[in-house]
């Protein structure tokens, strides 16, 4: 495995780190004209079709790609996207969702029995700081509500990686494909309860061409560029020279949203961004460094 990027695979890891990070302001314009779990149906009804008649299903068990498809579907997107109607702002919610490192450690440790090395710990507690200086400032802007869900979509997150991981070396965009078969079902029969149909139809009726095109967004620039492009990368080099990459989405996020949305940065959520990014990049880095230490 390479370990050193080459600018032409950076330049891609960093459109990668932009789209994703950038989406959720498009998510949030999107949802002043679309109710957010009909959104979500939508977006993974677009992942779906038409690629589901293209690409063979992956070698992998149906429980596994319904595992996957419920958590990221119905429990990340699904939350993520009620959670930004009104209740937290983009730029909080591309850092809060980033937690699932977290989620995903502690996941390990209760289910594969993986033991939490003293550097984590400590990337937990500013991780927590970061979370703590986040539920002091709640307002109107971001509320209790708004940062519960999205924590309860990044524990989403972390099981579906669990699950994900479970499955081995696949093809990652069919494996994503796929599992919107049980993605699309409970979405849409959520949507119809909660929303209510009168909703449904009304916001239909009211969509745009922007709000088509966030959809189509959605679907094709986040799940199907992102994940194979990311997965491709992946597969070239060590994991320890793509995934500190993702350390960048919240920062997208974050000057996307101050930028396009007038979303202020006080000196408290620069605050909770820099403990929260620290504690993400202490975990993805320190077997690095332990490595080169090892060397010396």
């Amino acid at each position: 495995m390479k370990t050193s990027l080459s600018l032409r695979h950076f330049l891609l890891a960093l459109a990668v780190v932009a789209v994703w990070g950038t989406n959720f302001v498009v998510i949030k314009l999107a949802l002043g004209q679309m109710p957010p779990l009909l959104f979500a149906t939508l977006r993974f009804v677009v992942v779906l079709l038409p690629m589901v008649f293209f690409l063979p299903r992956p070698a992998v068990p149906w429980r596994n790609l319904a595992g996957y498809g419920l958590l990221i579907g119905v429990g990340q997107f699904g939350l993520l996207f009620v959670a930004m109607n009104g209740h937290i702002s983009p730029g909080l919610a591309s850092l809060v969702i980033q937690t699932q490192v977290f989620f995903t450690i502690g996941l390990a440790m209760l289910m594969a029995g993986e033991s939490l090395q003293r550097v984590q710990w400590v990337a937990l507690a500013l991780g927590a700081a970061g979370l703590g200086v986040i539920v002091s400032h709640t307002d109107g802007s971001t509320t209790p509500m708004g940062l519960a869900l999205i924590l309860l979509a990044a524990l989403s997150w972390a099981g579906g990686n669990l699950v994900s991981r479970a499955a081995g070396r696949i093809n990652m965009v069919a494996y994503v494909v796929w599992s919107s078969l049980f993605a699309v079902p409970p979405l849409a029969a959520l949507s119809l309860w909660v929303e209510g149909w009168d909703a449904l139809a009304a916001g239909l009726q009211q969509a745009d061409v922007f709000t088509w095109a966030a959809v189509a967004w959605q679907a094709w620039g986040n799940s199907l560029f992102g994940y194979a492009a990311w997965g491709w990368l992946l597969s070239r080099y060590s994991a320890a020279t793509i995934t500190p990459m993702a350390l960048l989405v919240p920062l997208f996020g974050m000057g996307g949203s101050a930028l396009w949305l007038g979303e202020g940065l006080p000196g408290w959520k620069l605050l909770a961004a820099m403990l929260v990014m620290l504690g993400l990049a202490l975990n993805l880095l320190w077997p690095w460094w332990a490595r080169r230490w090892q060397r010396r």
